[in-house]
């Protein structure tokens, strides 16, 4: 029975292919059409736990305290849990600490990708009457970024093209699903030895995604059907193998929220290169090069296009030279 169905299915579609070829065709072109992107998207993630960004005192009844950084607590540090119970934002640890009232407690704490078990005993904040272990702290990480591509049939969408990493270079996770729209209202120039950046505004009422994966080759998830995608141009991509050394362009937005597209040259194709650096690229687009410098961070993302077809995104910039960058190939974040 199994075997009659499966020849049936086949049969159907091949008579289907036979007297509707051009439905077929244009499924098939279809599924491989892509909205370029190009445009800056404001996203949120947290490393995971609570991160410390500084150390401070507890002033207390009988006087100065400082717990975290007299039980050995570092700037970099995030706080896992709390006496094995998991601690995701800054809630949870005012909860734990609240909870403890004043006794000793045991920190997971997660440090250069190892983790330590450390003990220390709150202090009584004098001004608060809450108890506090002397520590500034963060929860979330704000960002922008550039969306490479959406697909045309199922709206899912590619961007970043690199993995998320906090100052520490630990790696990120999705904090808030939504993905918004964001202004580049100005631009801090890269010079040599300083990479520049976008300075955008999120603009919260306009969700343009929502997430749900982020990893080595950036950020993914689905448009919102409501996005109007009439100003985006669609094309297929292309493998690292079809990129040449010339003349290719990025699309990149460097002021408000419609992106341009920029003339640049690949210098040097490297399709095995296994940390995503398949391109090497330099930005010759005088236009660019007068409003940034050349590429800044905000700028990764940003779809790489040769001969019409979309071959990958760019992703670091060179210290010593901003017009010079990596780019990843668009197989890589494909299928993600």
């Amino acid at each position: 029975m199994r075997k009659l169905k499966f020849f049936s299915a086949i049969f159907i579609l091949a008579v289907c292919f036979a007297l509707c070829p051009n439905i077929a065709v244009q499924a098939s072109a279809a599924e491989n059409e892509y909205y370029i992107g190009g445009m800056t998207a404001g996203f949120t993630l947290t490393a995971g736990g609570v991160e410390i960004i500084g150390l401070n005192e507890v002033v207390s009844e009988d006087g100065i305290h400082r717990p975290a950084e007299e039980a050995g607590i570092r700037v970099g540090d995030c706080i896992l849990a709390v006496d094995g119970i998991c601690v995701k934002n800054i809630s949870d640890l005012n909860d734990a600490l609240a909870r403890c009232g004043g006794k000793e407690i045991k920190l997971t704490v997660a440090r250069s990708g190892d983790t330590a078990e450390i003990s220390l005993t709150p202090a009584k904040d004098k001004k608060s009457g809450r108890y506090k272990i002397g520590i500034l702290i963060r929860d979330t990480l704000n960002g922008i970024g550039t969306v490479t591509y959406i697909k045309k049939d199922t709206l899912r969408f590619g961007s970043l093209g690199h993995a998320v990493c906090d100052d520490n270079k630990n790696a990120l996770e999705i904090a808030d699903p939504r993905v918004y729209l964001c202004s580049v209202v100005g631009v801090n120039k890269g010079t040599r030895g300083k990479a520049g950046e976008l300075r955008g505004l999120f603009i919260n009422d306009k969700p343009l995604a929502s997430a749900d994966k982020v990893c080595e080759t950036g950020l993914y998830g689905f448009f919102e059907k409501e996005y109007d995608f009439s100003r985006l141009e669609t094309v297929q991509a292309a493998p690292i193998a079809e990129a040449t050394v010339g003349k290719a362009v990025i699309y990149s937005t460097v002021n408000g929220v419609f992106p341009q597209q920029y003339e640049i040259s690949i210098v040097k194709v490297d399709a095995g290169n296994r940390e995503n650096k398949n391109f090497v690229i330099k930005v010759t687009d005088e236009k660019l090069i007068g409003e940034t410098g050349g590429i800044v961070q905000g700028m990764s993302g940003s779809p790489i296009l040769q001969n019409g077809k979309l071959i990958g995104a760019i992703t670091h910039v060179f210290l010593n030279d901003p017009t010079r960058g990596y780019g990843i190939g668009i197989e890589n974040m494909l299928g993600n």
